[in-house]
């Protein structure tokens, strides 16, 4: 068990009670005596937003962390490392610290692992890959049998597992409130959390959908059980500068009843067994909406379905 330094323990409670230049004042005086946990958690405020939006900047107190011997800063370190998130991409020198971090933390083992079963090349792209089968042409949706793995389908809902919450919307007071169309709980796998493992995963999505990997957002894993459904609408967003030209759905498990993908427009009904994947553009040529791709995810009746959702950007989207 960690013990805390109480005077972490002291900025954060500053923090919480909204006393913030109080606390960045402790928290950086710490810093400057090469905190670990100290640095890790500027490095956080920086990346959130909380202090001034600076990615970079947190990247490189992550860094200075990791340094330190926290031993969070380094995971959040090598993640983005093997990303290229808000900074220089290195695939080979993550996985040099990886292997590090994996002799004494069975979490990085198991992402080690993971990696290791994958046949990569040595920037982290697959080294093959099954072509897709067209499904339709309007709309336009390829479907990948097979795109992940039995092992790597677990590995993935283990990773989500801690961070599922209702879907949620702002309504018109700025309130966080339950999605009226998405009934599932999500979890996020931001960019601190996409480990070496879900990144080339990731890759692995932008080589079957000729993407590169930083058009990609954020993965969601989805959680549907009795009852919860994703009602009909577009993942095209109207008037955006950088639109979400595809989505990509990944089913994370089979056996459940319901649930199907439908695109109602286009008569389209769509359900995979574990690992496999479907791929469909949300813009037509000219960049403006394909009304065909409306789709929902229908109730499911019996069991719960989990999919990994990947929205991804006409260009880059990471930092």
């Amino acid at each position: 068990m960690v013990i805390r330094d109480p005077r972490v323990t002291k900025a954060l409670a500053l923090l919480a009670a909204g006393r913030k230049p109080e606390a960045l004042l402790a928290l950086n005086q710490l810093a400057a005596e090469t905190h670990g946990e100290a640095l890790r958690i500027l490095g956080e405020l920086r990346w959130g937003g909380q202090v001034v939006p600076d990615p970079a900047a947190g990247r490189a107190l992550f860094e200075r962390s990791a340094q330190a011997g926290d031993p969070v800063g380094a995971i959040y370190a090598t993640n983005v490392l093997a990303s290229g998130i808000a900074g220089p991409r290195d695939w080979p020198r993550a996985l040099e610290r990886l292997r590090g971090e994996a002799e004494r933390d069975p979490a990085r083992r198991a992402a080690l692992a993971t990696i290791e079963r994958m046949a990569l090349d040595d920037t982290g792209e697959p080294a093959k890959l099954r072509p897709g089968e067209r499904v339709s042409d309007h709309p336009d949706v390829v479907r990948y049998p097979g795109l992940f793995t039995a092992a790597e389908c677990a590995y993935v809902l283990e990773i989500a597992a801690p961070g599922y919450s209702p879907s949620t919307v702002y309504d018109s007071q700025r309130r966080l409130v339950r999605d009226r169309l998405r009934t599932s709980d999500g979890s996020t796998l931001h960019w601190l959390i996409e480990d070496p493992a879900i990144h080339a995963l990731n890759r692995r999505i932008a080589a079957a959908c000729g993407t590169e990997a930083g058009q990609g957002e954020a993965a969601q894993v989805l959680r549907y059980k009795g009852g919860q459904e994703y009602r009909p609408h577009f993942d095209f967003v109207r008037a955006a500068p950088n639109q979400r030209v595809l989505t990509a759905l990944v089913w994370l498990n089979h056996g459940y009843k319901g649930g199907e993908t439908v695109f109602p427009k286009a008569g389209l009904k769509l359900k995979g067994r574990k690992g496999d994947a479907v791929v469909f553009r949300n813009a037509l040529t000219d960049g403006t909406l394909d009304p065909l791709t409306e789709h929902a995810g229908l109730p499911v009746t019996a069991g719960a379905k989990f999919l990994y959702s990947r929205w991804i950007r006409e260009t880059r989207w990471v930092p």
